[in-house]
């Protein structure tokens, strides 16, 4: 059985030791890159989940439970390679909490569940689509590294109720590294707070990028498995006065078959999206976006471009209501300044 401790061993810490790792991450309110990998210099609890049983837990479930109510020290879930089938939340009351698989191959380390929209829960309700996600977290300071979070639910193109979220992230501050989300209709519900998404794989056909949230996705590819036509993302900022919105940055979009997708939809009235420095194969509709027939979303949606690059970046058939941003225009939406990163990333 595996230690469950500060870096793994609680051997080699007396008390005092505990004491004054408790004082150094108490309140840490900002995240590091310290906080996503397993061997750092925090001296962190680490519960390690092992589906064969030579960890503290075989389920990753099980592992969020052990973290206290109202945590205030980094936690760090080591998720060892294996297929693990089951739905995981991660509630408010745990914030500071980490998921970490193998640090070079996410694809190892994988956790999938298959709730669609119709489906229904104990009581005969149905799930709707927010319910439906695979992981959902509403835990503050969270970070995932180097994992697989999937819905493997196939949406056919047109079908009712058939939304399958692989990951919702409702929680603020949160970070993902390394991170593979795949789905089809709905898969990334990027709900509420402020995210730095980084270096991951997002896979979907409609909407499979979709929320309220603020965030910042950097050097992501982004994979359509669209079979007709679908959606990147759908944002939904319903004020202007509302700071939220979804910024891609140097990412990739590539795709598998022959569908078309738009870079956006306007799910909310001043739906806000824009694309710098990206590279968009060609599969991108010429359109490029849609107003999701509210015609009356076409003066108040953001909807930009930046220099992108590619066969799909031509923007002379784009809908003309959409932007060609020059630099001061896209300035705001470039680095982590955008999720007000300056306070709560130090990576």
């Amino acid at each position: 059985m595996a230690v469950i401790g500060v870096d793994a061993t609680v051997e080699s810490i007396d008390g005092k030791g505990i004491w004054e790792a408790r004082e150094r991450c108490r309140n840490k309110r900002y995240i590091t890159w310290d906080d996503i990998l397993i061997q750092s210099g925090n001296k962190s609890r680490v519960i390690v989940v092992d589906q064969n049983g030579r960890g503290d837990s075989r389920t990753v479930q099980a592992a969020v439970n052990m973290v206290p109510d109202n945590n205030s020290i980094r936690v760090k879930i080591h998720i060892l390679p294996g297929l693990y089938r089951e739905k995981v939340l991660v509630p408010a009351k745990k914030p500071y909490v980490s998921f970490i698989g193998d640090p070079n191959h996410a694809s190892e380390t994988v956790i999938s569940w298959h709730d669609k929209a119709s489906d229904r829960d104990k009581d005969g309700n149905e799930f709707g689509t927010s319910r439906t996600a695979s992981v959902a977290v509403e835990s503050d300071y969270f970070c995932a590294s180097r994992i697989t979070i999937e819905n493997t639910i196939v949406a056919p193109l047109g079908a009712k109720k058939m939304q399958a979220v692989a990951l919702r992230i409702a929680s603020n501050k949160a970070v993902l590294y390394g991170v593979r989300i795949l789905g089809t209709q709905d898969t990334l519900l990027d709900d509420t707070g402020s995210h730095y998404i980084y270096q991951c794989y997002i896979q979907g056909s409609i909407d499979f990028i979709f929320g309220y949230a603020r965030s910042l996705y950097k050097e992501c590819t982004l994979h359509s498995v669209a079979d007709k036509y679908g959606a990147i993302a759908a944002q939904h900022r319903n004020l202007e006065k509302e700071d939220t919105g979804f910024s891609f940055v140097n990412c990739s979009v590539t795709g598998t078959s022959g569908g078309s997708i738009l870079l956006g939809r306007a799910w909310g009235d001043y739906s806000r999206i824009v694309y710098s420095y990206c590279d968009f194969e060609n599969i991108i509709d010429p359109s490029g976006w849609s107003d999701m027939n509210v015609p009356s979303r076409k003066r108040t949606a953001v909807f930009g471009e930046y220099k992108c690059k590619g066969k799909g970046a031509d923007r002379d058939k784009r809908v003309s209501w959409s932007k060609s941003f020059k630099f001061e225009d896209v300035v705001p939406f470039l680095d982590i300044n955008f999720i007000g990163g300056e306070d709560w990333l130090k990576l």
